[in-house]
């Protein structure tokens, strides 16, 4: 449906973005770039979402691991640009060993994610737990929360969190958010005192095992040799409730056999459970309900990828722009 553009207004709407993540960093972007005075609330201490970044100490220095998506492609127009300019500013490289239109963050995954962070007012540590309205705007409840009203508030987490926001204002944007289900990923780390004695540096599909990769082979990454092991979705779902140690041990055994090598005592381990790691796919660009002035964004409305979360929060700012307009500077 095409939307007239609104004329240029002289103040500038007030815009509450509940998560940190790529899409509603897009989303803060476009907004930003047309005057609206944007407010980002994330759970986390920092930037990441599933572009995260994690660091272990060992005893031959910090192992770096992306323990999220770990590579990204770019096929639309639009997000190529924006690809291109991370690449001139030094954030994102090719990592050729993926395959050919295999992208990275430099010199970690969430390196995009932290630039486009601190161009906007992010509140870190801060969890949204239910949205209220009253006279003045919307308001956030939860921890870190303040009494501050907006204008209009846009969710940018994965569905089954954007659900129990949507369910008291609109229950069947809520029950789209509900249906589209992401799957999730037992993922663990490891940090070697030498280098593997293989050329396999990816690895797919291998028992327990859905993606391994050395996480060190990757453009501008320092320390020691690091592995990144991710279980395949259907594995982590009849595990979801396991005991760590035993799945980092079958994760480790998994690399072994698809690797046929045995894996020395790492210098250092860590293993991590993403309920929502591979988002689901409505089908959809973004959701809006005008009337309450609450719109929606994220990966699970296009596609599992990251440059569905980019296109979907970019998709979203743009339609509120075109909706609301751009603020006039007053001048001329």
């Amino acid at each position: 449906m095409s939307i007239d553009k609104a004329p240029a207004i002289t103040s500038a709407p007030t815009v509450a973005i509940v998560g940190a993540g790529l899409a509603g960093l897009a989303c803060a972007d476009e907004l930003g770039a047309a005057g609206h005075s944007v407010t980002v609330f994330d759970k986390a201490r920092g930037p990441g979402g599933r572009m995260s970044t994690r660091r272990i100490a060992t005893d031959l220095g910090e192992a770096h691991f992306d323990h999220g998506a770990q590579y990204f492609t770019a096929r639309d127009p639009a997000f190529q640009a924006m690809v291109a300019r991370w690449e001139t500013q030094g954030l994102a490289a090719r990592w050729h060993e993926a395959g050919a239109e295999a992208w990275v963050g430099t010199p970690a995954m969430n390196a995009p994610i932290r630039h486009m962070a601190a161009a906007h007012d992010v509140h870190w540590s801060a969890k949204v737990e239910a949205l209220a309205q009253d006279a003045a705007g919307w308001r956030l409840l939860g921890e870190g929360m303040s009494a501050r009203a907006f204008d209009a508030v846009v969710i940018a987490v994965p569905a089954e969190q954007a659900a129990s926001l949507l369910l008291p204002w609109d229950a069947a944007m809520a029950q789209t958010a509900a249906a589209t289900v992401s799957e999730p990923c037992w993922t663990t780390m490891i940090a070697l005192a030498e280098p593997l004695p293989t050329h396999i540096k990816t690895l797919r599909d291998c028992g327990p095992v859905g993606w391994a990769a050395c996480n060190s082979s990757k453009p501008g990454r320092t320390g020691p040799e690091s592995w990144v092991i991710q279980a395949s979705p259907a594995w982590s779902r009849a595990h979801l409730e396991a005991d760590t140690g035993w799945v980092t041990q079958a994760l480790l055994s998994g690399l072994a056999d698809g690797l046929q090598i045995a894996i020395p005592h790492p210098l250092g381990t860590s293993t991590h459970r993403w309920r929502y790691a591979r988002s689901g796919a409505l089908g959809s660009s973004l959701l809006h309900n005008s009337a309450l002035a609450l719109g929606v964004c994220g990966d699970w409305l296009i596609g599992p990828r990251v440059e569905c979360a980019w296109r979907s929060g970019s998709l979203l700012g743009k339609h509120l722009v075109a909706r609301h307009g751009a603020v006039s500077s007053g001048d001329g």
